[in-house]
């Protein structure tokens, strides 16, 4: 096995143990980039000279037993809309091709001084704004879309360009990414990580969180990322929790539900079986399944729309008067439309999103957590616009794709995503498990335990 191919946990054990230097890994990963990035275009950025020297630094302190932790000397990607002193933070736009940013931003400090080389600034769809990162191919089958907007951070883990990569999440951009290429991914609850230094999409619906290639890294990376920053108008002061799951599979007492509405409805019969077999296997491993009824179905997608839109907007609305050529096509479209919402439709929203969370809080009263598909459909080729189900009824693909992971978005609530198998293409099919608000541990708990039971897939085979 290549340094490279290593998790997270592995990766750290052998860099404690002084089988493997933080400098050996690091060269492993960007001569992997280097081999990979001309197919999959991932990386905005490889900042090779930055990697190497934390590696070089890593080396000394675990030389001198100084580990730091288990991202100690660890190769990290992180998506370009996440400030490091020094590099550029483009957001994979024309807008922002000049933009180098001045201080670290919360997460980017907190990693450091956990010792994570940082690789590269990973590929966004612009702004965030989208669900496909049309710049980055698919690390299964590049002729298909990555998924987004964290699809640079989720490809370069599926590859094997990264150990582990942070992405933003505001409608379900890095649990559709990891869906799509087969990893894992973790919206934390609203608040949990702060966002100081991110550039926004919605300010009310931006998450940050880990990209990992199994449960048990995503646990190691939000343990380095916890913690209250007042910077951050929106963090939320967190008891301190060991996030790492226990070696047991024994799932006995927990309560997950499964949805009798909503999440199975217009999903795509080789996403349905996997799920319902992966949930089967959750209890057999002792969980106690319950049906449950998602609440306010009818108004998640116009809720999601009506606070994001307006939001994003408001961001850009300097720039997209002054340079309005240099968006994307996609994105400058859905800026110009949030410029047409009134005040009276923000706050429709905003007052849903409160009878919403209200709403899910009550039903996770009665379970411990909901598990469902993450997205409804494997990924689509490059290109394709639109998916057309059993029922006759045609769907964007940004709306097929963003339904199943909204609600979580809206609410706030933690939700991880874990594959579960694959469809008669090959291509990744994930499953993500909803839990109630700071209920990370208990997710990762289930999903480690629903890892250790199978088999795991490995990277993807890029030439």
């Amino acid at each position: 096995m290549e340094p490279y191919e290593l998790s997270v946990a592995d990766a750290a054990v052998a860099v404690r143990t002084r089988q493997l230097s933080p400098v050996e890994l690091v060269d492993s990963v960007l001569e992997r980039i280097e081999r990979v990035e001309p197919r999959l275009r991932a990386y905005t950025l490889v900042t090779a000279d930055h990697a190497r020297s934390a590696a070089r630094r890593a080396a000394l302190e675990v030389a001198a037993d100084g580990v730091r932790g288990p991202l100690h000397g660890i190769p990290a990607g992180l998506k370009d809309l996440i400030d490091v002193a020094g590099m550029a933070t483009t957001a994979s736009s024309r807008v922002r091709a000049d933009h180098r940013a001045e201080a670290d931003s919360a997460v980017a400090a907190r990693l450091s001084a956990a010792g994570a080389a940082f690789v590269g600034k990973t590929h966004t769809h612009e702004f965030a704004y989208g669900l496909t990162t049309p710049q980055t191919s698919n690390a299964w089958d590049q002729g298909r879309v990555a998924g987004g907007s964290s699809g640079g951070s989720a490809v370069a883990v599926a590859a094997g360009a990264a150990a582990f990569a942070l992405g933003t999440d505001t409608g379900g951009s890095i649990r559709v990414p990891a869906a799509l290429n087969g990893v894992v991914g973790l919206k934390p609850t609203y608040g949990l990580v702060s966002r100081h230094g991110i550039t926004a999409l919605a300010w009310s619906l931006d998450h940050v969180g880990p990209i990992t290639r199994t449960v048990e890294d995503a646990a190691l990376v939000l343990g380095a990322l916890v913690g209250h920053d007042p910077r951050d108008p929106a963090s939320v002061p967190a008891p301190s929790v060991d996030y790492r799951p226990g070696p047991g599979t024994d799932l006995t007492g927990l309560r997950i539900g499964v949805p009798g509405n909503y999440y199975f409805d217009r999903v795509d019969s080789e996403v349905e079986a996997a799920v319902r077999h992966a949930i089967g296997r959750l209890e057999a491993l002792g969980a106690r399944l319950v049906e449950v009824e998602i609440p306010m179905t009818r108004y998640i997608q116009a809720t999601q729309w009506g606070l994001m839109v307006p939001e994003a907007t408001a961001y850009h609305e300097r720039t997209l008067r002054t340079v309005p050529e240099l968006y994307a096509a996609d994105v400058r479209v859905l800026l110009e439309a949030g410029e047409l919402m009134t005040a009276g439709d923000y706050l429709r929203a905003q007052r849903a999103r409160t009878l919403m969370r209200q709403a899910w809080q009550r039903m996770l009263d009665t379970v411990d957590m909901v598990a469902a598909p993450t997205v409804p459909l494997t990924a689509v080729k490059a290109g394709q616009s639109s998916v057309t189900w059993d029922d006759g009824t045609e769907e964007s693909v940004s709306d097929a794709y963003v339904r199943l992971s909204a609600p979580a978005s809206i609410t706030g609530v933690p939700s991880l995503t874990l594959p579960v198998g694959q469809d008669s293409a090959g291509m990744p099919i994930g499953m993500q498990l909803m839990g109630r608000t700071l209920g990370e541990a208990a997710l990762l708990r289930a999903g480690h335990a629903y890892e250790r039971t199978g088999t795991a897939r490995g990277l993807a085979p890029v030439p």
